[in-house]
């Protein structure tokens, strides 16, 4: 039966090989069920992180499964690093939305990318995003969770003077969290897996242990997902959702072709004329997991560059998908542990992940100012702002603007132009 749905044989793997490769993926992202749910329910944001880490779960199975039975991909899916943020901090604390129009945002740059995925306006705007934009925004996300990370673990606090400044480095949160990072760092370095989420437990049982803070139990009911289907469409039609919805789709969107290409590269999949076979399912699998992730009460689902773990012990089909969405549904009676887990334990978990975004800028051509230069500023303005879209825009702004004004207009396609043109329209609408 395995063979006859994955074709184990042909793709030249074994039900054992895409198991273990299973279980590494899943040991590299397992961090999600507890970072997603401490970002999400940040005080404030009217979210529960009971029935957010609920709603992870059934993201991450739901969207995963889907890209192994169907698209027969060996990725795995869950709620994205970056996006989760921007959907708190930038949506909901930057523009004051709701949750629920925050998901209804999500839910319709969902459906965009599913309609996109079914045409060959996908191909298009893959091809159109300049190289420089791409790494830059990418670095961009790194510097974003950055800032939260550090915030999370009180080194980087509120200073009236300079906007910020240096918080209690002598404090246990702080200690721990430097700590925290440096056990992800030298794991990481040894190839052991499940780097950050190994850390992430060090320091909740040391925080445990010296009475930082509580813990609460290790198993238990499955929470409530409170949040499924409460999508409110009442700012559909205003300037600020509809680049809100920009914003979403534009990342999730590029994030999932680069880990797709990404991964076709490691298992074969692209062909003598440089093509990516199949990736018409995957990327349908991936934007249906968006939709169903939104109405399940998270921000958007999207493929996992961490599976690259699994394909490196062998994973090449769908069954090692499958078997990441397996131990994900096994992690759902384990909500007290993840809510006993101290926003500082997770903190060096975002600080850490940011630094594999931030390697973007080694690719970036630093010879040539008109690419560097809108790169560099989208990065930067990202944290700078709390926005990815900020970021996003005056990017694009820039990069038409300079291209056009040194006389390399020939370098510009229709679509950054487009970019551009719809970022001047949402900063004149807001």
């Amino acid at each position: 039966m395995l063979e006859n749905l994955f074709g184990l044989k042909k793709a030249g793997t074994t039900v054992r090989k895409e198991v273990m490769a299973g279980l590494a993926t899943f040991l590299t992202m397992a961090y999600i069920t507890v970072v997603n749910p401490a970002i999400l329910s940040t005080e404030g944001s009217g979210m529960e992180f009971g029935a957010v880490f609920t709603a992870t779960i059934i993201a991450a199975v739901v969207g995963t499964l889907i890209m192994g039975l169907w698209a027969n991909w060996p990725i795995a899916l869950a709620p994205g690093m970056g996006l989760n943020a921007f959907f708190t901090f930038g949506v909901i604390f930057g523009m004051g939305y709701s949750y629920a129009q925050a998901l209804a945002a999500v839910f319709t740059a969902g459906v965009v990318f599913l309609v996109l995925s079914l045409t060959p306006a996908r191909k298009y705007i893959i091809n159109s995003i300049p190289k420089s934009m791409k790494l830059g925004i990418g670095a961009g996300i790194g510097l974003f969770l950055a800032i939260i990370g550090f915030q999370n673990a009180g080194v980087v606090v509120d200073n009236p003077a300079t906007l910020v400044g240096l918080g209690d480095i002598a404090s246990a949160p702080v200690l721990l969290a430097g700590l925290g990072f440096i056990i992800m760092a030298v794991l990481d370095r040894r190839g052991v897996p499940g780097a950050v989420i190994i850390g992430i437990l060090v320091v909740s049982v040391l925080a445990w242990v010296t009475g930082t803070a509580s813990f609460n139990g290790v198993v238990g009911a499955v929470p409530s997902p409170e949040h499924a289907f409460q999508l409110d469409f009442s700012m559909l039609a205003t300037a600020g959702f509809i680049g809100t919805d920009f914003a979403f789709l534009f990342v999730d969107f590029m994030d999932t072709a680069g880990t797709l290409t990404s991964v076709a590269n490691l298992t074969g999949r692209v062909n003598d004329n440089g093509e990516v076979e199949d990736i018409d399912r995957a990327l349908l699998a991936d934007s249906s997991a968006t939709v169903i992730g939104a109405m399940a009460g998270t921000s958007n689902t999207t493929s996992y560059i961490e599976s690259g773990a699994g394909i490196k012990e062998g994973g090449r089909t769908g069954l090692t998908a499958v078997t990441v969405a397996i131990l994900f549904a096994a992690c759902l009676i384990f909500a007290p542990l993840a809510q006993s887990v101290p926003g500082f334990a997770t903190a060096p978990a975002l600080v850490f992940i940011a630094t594999f975004f931030l390697k973007n800028l080694k690719d970036i051509d630093w010879e040539d100012v008109t690419e560097f230069g809108p790169a560099v500023l989208a990065a930067i303005i990202m944290p700078l702002t709390y926005s990815i879209a900020y970021g996003i825009a005056l990017g694009f702004i820039a990069y038409v603007l300079i291209k056009a004004l040194s006389g390399k207009m020939e370098a510009l396609n229709a679509g950054s132009i487009a970019i551009a043109v719809i970022s001047v329209l949402y900063f004149v609408a807001t």
